[in-house]
């Protein structure tokens, strides 16, 4: 076996170099240094199901061989010349993702992170209505660069002292924790008529756009009720606002439809992607309706942003998730997951509420009266990691069990997933 640092010298050497912003989960961490598909292997030689993708990041599985392939190829023709210059990839990867984006979203411009494409998109919107009035959702996370702070809704990642004006923050439907003290369906989706109340009374009359995750990742798996995007598109348009919908955490299959905004049946002006486009290559995008896009005419480039190598890998992704059916097989794993966590809730009250679409499910704890049970949370979490299982955590109160594993997951690793957090449930009397 290799010599590894070890997890004590990453901590030690992180404490050292490593700006503090960037923590770590558990309170005995491992050391990853290995990944083949679903599973993950540390310094050790331990085995884990990873049922978290980095985040949504490795749809396809770790070190996929045809998609490590592709890459290979790529790296060792050609890695890099930026896309000023004339290079096939980009452009061929630019309209796969136009005949595969909802409505009539159709030019691309490439970049390497969600936060850039995040940044790019809202700018873009700016150009086009020549305004510069944002909606946001509470809750909402966006992004680390100034603009996407100050649009995202969760007071933990808004680190920026100073963050940009402008922005109006309208309630997230949320409705286990419903903001406005309501109940789905009688509330009549009074969270999604809240926008047009904050474009009559606290902006100019004519925003730039709204902008929304179509499922609210870090604010918990918070999944939209049925009719909610609808409704609230039909209020941006009757005002000439756009809609930006940030698939950075939902796209690609994640859901069980290729885009996590298919699933509402409605297509966003402008969309933002990352993560498993490129499998753990940084990519990112932005894409917008012809019109829209074509009013960006200054000069502007992102110096990696479609890079022949990261776009090689994307074109592979894309290919692997259409051959093997990985919307469909996330909409079963998906089905199979929230039913045995329903029967689990049945026997353990500390699961208070299961949410989410395909292969994106959140499992809130809670004590009784619905109090977070973030405590109770971090202990279930290392307990499974104990016994190889890598299972994520988000929410406001980040008390959200969440599940985002690779789509290639099987059922025998879902069943022995819910086996394990049963006993773990069982031990801890929860």
């Amino acid at each position: 076996m290799s010599s590894y640092l070890g997890p004590d010298a990453i901590i030690a050497k992180k404490q050292a170099y490593i700006m503090p912003c960037l923590g770590h989960f558990y309170e005995r961490p491992p050391q990853f240094v290995r990944g083949e598909m679903q599973y993950l292997y540390d310094h050790q030689g331990k085995k884990y199901l990873d049922c978290f993708a980095g985040v949504s990041v490795i749809n396809c599985g770790h070190c996929n061989p045809e998609i490590t392939a592709k890459i290979c190829q790529q790296v060792n023709t050609l890695q890099h010349v930026c896309n000023i210059y004339l290079t096939e990839n980009f452009v061929n990867l630019a309209e796969r993702l136009a005949k595969i984006t909802p409505g009539s979203l159709c030019k691309s411009f490439f970049c390497s992170t969600g936060s850039e494409a995040n940044e790019g998109a809202l700018l873009l919107a700016v150009l086009y209505r020549k305004s510069s009035e944002y909606i946001a959702l509470r809750g909402g996370l966006h992004g680390r660069t100034k603009l996407g702070m100050s649009v995202t809704g969760i007071g933990m990642w808004r680190t920026d002292p100073n963050p940009v004006g402008g922005v109006h923050f309208a309630p997230n439907p949320y409705c286990y924790r419903c903001p406005l003290k309501k109940q789905f369906p009688q509330c009549d989706l009074a969270c999604a008529d809240e926008v047009e109340t904050i474009i009559k009374t606290a902006t100019s009359g004519r925003p730039a756009a709204l902008i929304a995750e179509a499922i609210q990742g870090n604010a918990g798996i918070v999944t939209p009720p049925a009719g909610y995007f609808k409704r609230l598109k039909e209020i941006l348009d009757a005002y000439g606002a756009l809609l930006i919908i940030d698939e950075v955490q939902t796209g690609f299959a994640r859901t069980g439809k290729m885009f996590a905004i298919e699933n509402y049946g409605v297509a966003p002006q402008i969309m933002t992607m990352a993560k498993a486009l490129g499998n753990g290559t940084p990519i990112s995008a932005f894409i917008a309706e012809k019109e829209i896009a074509d009013i960006y005419v200054k000069p502007g480039a992102s110096t990696l942003g479609g890079n022949p190598v990261s776009s090689a890998a994307a074109l592979a992704v894309l290919d692997y998730i259409e051959r093997e059916r990985l919307a469909e097989k996330a909409r079963e794993r998906g089905e199979q997951l929230v039913k045995g966590l329903e029967e689990i809730s049945k026997r353990h009250p500390v699961i208070g509420d299961i949410r989410g679409l395909g292969l994106m499910i959140g499992a809130e704890f809670v004590r009784p009266g619905k109090i977070p049970a973030d405590k109770e949370l971090d202990i279930t979490l290392e307990k499974m990691k104990d016994r190889g299982f890598i299972i994520g955590k988000n929410g406001l109160y980040r008390n959200v069990m969440a599940f985002q594993p690779p789509l290639v997951i099987s059922t025998g690793d879902i069943n022995n997933l819910l086996n394990s957090l049963e006993d773990v449930l069982k031990e801890e009397n929860l």
